[in-house]
C-alpha cells in the first residue's frame, strides 16, 4: 500500500561527502527521482575525507550501471584501471604467493564442483596452482584483459572485473551526477545535532553559521567520527579487534614505475605486524600500510612503507586510526550511517566501498516513510550484521590459516581463537573440501576455495561423489581447461593497451586495436556499463 501523502519522506539529508555520501547522493537521484523527496548533502572542505579506498570487487559495475554510467568516461574521469583479482605475498608463508581471482575455477563436471575434481587429482600428480583453471587469473598474471561481449562462450565469458581508481576523483564524478540530478550540495561544518525531545528522533542539523538543515531521513556519512549514529544517537560499537588487531594505517601515492604500465590486479603482501597494499592507477600508484600498533609504532611504519615504494613520492603520508568493527544498528531512530559511520573492516578483500552499495541496496529495497516501521529498521540492522560478520570471517581465515611463525604478531594470529561461525567453515574444509554457501551475496565457494588453497589449507580428502568420475576423463577435462585459459589469455590485448583504446587517459594518446584481434570474442572499446540496469 502507497503511505498516504502525509506519511511519506520528503527531506532526505546526507551528512557528510567523500565516496559514501556522493555514492548515496547519487543513487538517491536516480532511485527516489519521484517529484516529492528531496536530497540535501552537507559538508565542509574543512574537513576534508579519508579517500584511500582505492580498489573494488566486481559488484560496483552493477552500482555503476544502475546510474547508466559511461565505463570508459568514469575509468578517464577517476584515474580508472581494471583489476581481476588480489595477489596475496608472504601470506601462507614468507616466499609464498598465490592470486585469489574475480569469478570461478573452470567448469564444474556433472554436478561436483571444479576445486573437488582439482583436490583428487592433485593427489595423483603434480599441478600448478588452481588459478591456472581461473581466466581472471591467467588474464592477470599475463597482464592482460579484454571486455567480453554479450554472447561471448567460455572461457572468455568467465573474466570477472572490478576496478582500482582514485576514491576523491569517483566522489567528485558521482557529485556531477548527483547535483544534475536534483541533490543540493550545502558547504557548511555542522556545529549541534537537533533531537525531537518526545522520541530522540533528529529534526535537524545546525551549521556554524546558525543555518538549520531540516529532515525527514538523514544519512550519517560523517566517517570515523559517526556524528549522528554515535556521538548524537550514541547506538555503540561491536568491536572485532580481538580478531583483527591491525588499528593503524598509513598511506602515500607514488609513480608508477618506469616503464612497466599498471596491472590488472592489487597486490597485498604480509609484513611483520601487518600488511602493505598495492594499488596501480593510471596516473600513480596507491600504498598503505596496514599495522598492529601493539608491535609497530607510526614512525617506523612510515619508513617502512616509504622504503618500499617503487617510485617517487607524490604526496604526504596519512595515518588512520580504527578499530576493527560495527556499529551496533547500522539504523537507529531515523538515522542510516554508511561508510565509516557504519563501520570499518580493513580492505584486505576490498570491501569499503561494497558495504556502502550493499547498504544502499537494502535502504532502498525497505525504504521506509514517516513512521518508520520498527519491522523495515530490524530487517535491515539483520542485514547488515550478517553481511558484517561474513566479511568480517573471511578476512579472519586470512590472518589464521597461515603457517607463519617468524613474528610475534603472526603467532598472535596464528594461534588466536576464531569466531564460531569461521571455526565451522574451517571444520567442514579441512574434511573433505566442502563450502556452503547459499544465501551469501559476497565471496562464494571460489573465494574460499583460493585463500584456503592459496595459504596451504588442504583437505585430508575430496567427497566421495569424485570417486565416480572417470580419472582419466577428468585428468583430459582439466588440461583441457587449463590450456584454453592460456590460449584465450594470450590472444588478449594487455592492460595498458586496452586503456588506451577505450579512451583517451595519462597513459597515451589512443591506439588502434593489436593486430589480426579484430575477431576475438571480446570487446575492445564499448561503452558496456550504458545501459540502466537493475537496481542496484
Amino acid at each position: 500500500m502507497t503511505p498516504s501523502p502525509d506519511h511519506q519522506i520528503r527531506r532526505v539529508v546526507i551528512v557528510g561527502g567523500g565516496t559514501a555520501g556522493w555514492m548515496a547522493a547519487a543513487a538517491f537521484a536516480r532511485l527516489l527521482n519521484n517529484g516529492y523527496t528531496h536530497v540535501t548533502l552537507v559538508e565542509s572542505e574543512e574537513i576534508g575525507t579519508v579517500g584511500v579506498g582505492e580498489a573494488t570487487i566486481p559488484p560496483i559495475i552493477t552500482f555503476n550501471q544502475m546510474l547508466g554510467l559511461d565505463e570508459n568516461d568514469f575509468l578517464a574521469k577517476t584515474g580508472g584501471t581494471f583489476k581481476l583479482g588480489i595477489e596475496f605475498v608472504d601470506w601462507g608463508d614468507k616466499g609464498e604467493r598465490y592470486f585469489h581471482p574475480f569469478g570461478r575455477h573452470a567448469q564444474d563436471l556433472q554436478g561436483v564442483h571444479f576445486h573437488q575434481l582439482y583436490l583428487r587429482e592433485r593427489s595423483r600428480r603434480a599441478l600448478p596452482d588452481i588459478a591456472e583453471w581461473s581466466m581472471s587469473a591467467v588474464a592477470a598474471r599475463a597482464g592482460k584483459f579484454g571486455r567480453a561481449k554479450p554472447d561471448a562462450r567460455s572461457p572468455i565469458r568467465e573474466l570477472f572485473y572490478a576496478f582500482h581508481f582514485d576514491a576523491s576523483l569517483y566522489a567528485r564524478y558521482l557529485r556531477g551526477y548527483a547535483e544534475r540530478g536534483g541533490v543540493t550540495r550545502i558547504e557548511g561544518r555542522i556545529d549541534a545535532v537537533n533531537l525531537r525531545p518526545e522520541d530522540g528522533y533528529v529534526e535537524a542539523v545546525t551549521l556554524s553559521d546558525g543555518r538549520r538543515i531540516e529532515g525527514d531521513l538523514f544519512i550519517d556519512c560523517s566517517g570515523f567520527r559517526g556524528l549522528l549514529i554515535e556521538e548524537a544517537l550514541e547506538t555503540g560499537y561491536e568491536s572485532y579487534a580481538r580478531w583483527l588487531p591491525c588499528d593503524r594505517a598509513v598511506a602515500a601515492p607514488c609513480a608508477l614505475p618506469e616503464p612497466t604500465e599498471p596491472d590488472p590486479f592489487t597486490r597485498a603482501t604480509a609484513r611483520d605486524a601487518g600488511w602493505q597494499w598495492r594499488i596501480p592507477l593510471q596516473h600513480r600508484m596507491g600504498n598503505g600500510l596496514v599495522y598492529c600498533s601493539d608491535y609497530l609504532d607510526a614512525e617506523a611504519a612510515e619508513a617502512q612503507l616509504l622504503g618500499s615504494l617503487e617510485g617517487e613520492l607524490l604526496g604526504d603520508p596519512r595515518h588512520l586510526r580504527f578499530t576493527a568493527g560495527r556499529r551496533r544498528e547500522s539504523w537507529n531512530r531515523n538515522v542510516v550511517a554508511l561508510g565509516l559511520s557504519s563501520g570499518f573492516l580493513e580492505p584486505l578483500e576490498s570491501t569499503s566501498i561494497h558495504l556502502v552499495q550493499a547498504a544502499l541496496q537494502r535502504l532502498i529495497a525497505l525504504f521506509p516513510d514517516k513512521r518508520f516501521d520498527p519491522t523495515e529498521r530490524d530487517e535491515f540492522n539483520r542485514q547488515m550484521r550478517d553481511l558484517y560478520e561474513d566479511v568480517r570471517d573471511f578476512i579472519i581465515l586470512h590472518y589464521k590459516a597461515t603457517r607463519r611463525d617468524d613474528t610475534p604478531f603472526w603467532n598472535r594470529v596464528r594461534t588466536m581463537e576464531v569466531p564460531d561461525s569461521l571455526a565451522r567453515k574451517m571444520a567442514l574444509w579441512s574434511g573433505k573440501g566442502r563450502l556452503f554457501r547459499e544465501g551469501y551475496d559476497l565471496f562464494s565457494n571460489p573465494s574460499w576455495v583460493a585463500v584456503c588453497l592459496g595459504q596451504g589449507l588442504m583437505p585430508e580428502r575430496w567427497e566421495p561423489a569424485v570417486d565416480a568420475l572417470d580419472e582419466d576423463l577428468v585428468a583430459q577435462a582439466l588440461e583441457q581447461m587449463r590450456a584454453g585459459y592460456a590460449d584465450t589469455a594470450m590472444r588478449m590485448p594487455s592492460h595498458g593497451d586496452f586503456l588506451r583504446m577505450t579512451a583517451p587517459s595519462p597513459l597515451a594518446p589512443a591506439m588502434a586495436a593489436p593486430s589480426g584481434s579484430d575477431s576475438f570474442d571480446f570487446i575492445h572499446a564499448g561503452n558496456s556499463a550504458q545501459t540502466k540496469g537493475p537496481l542496484l
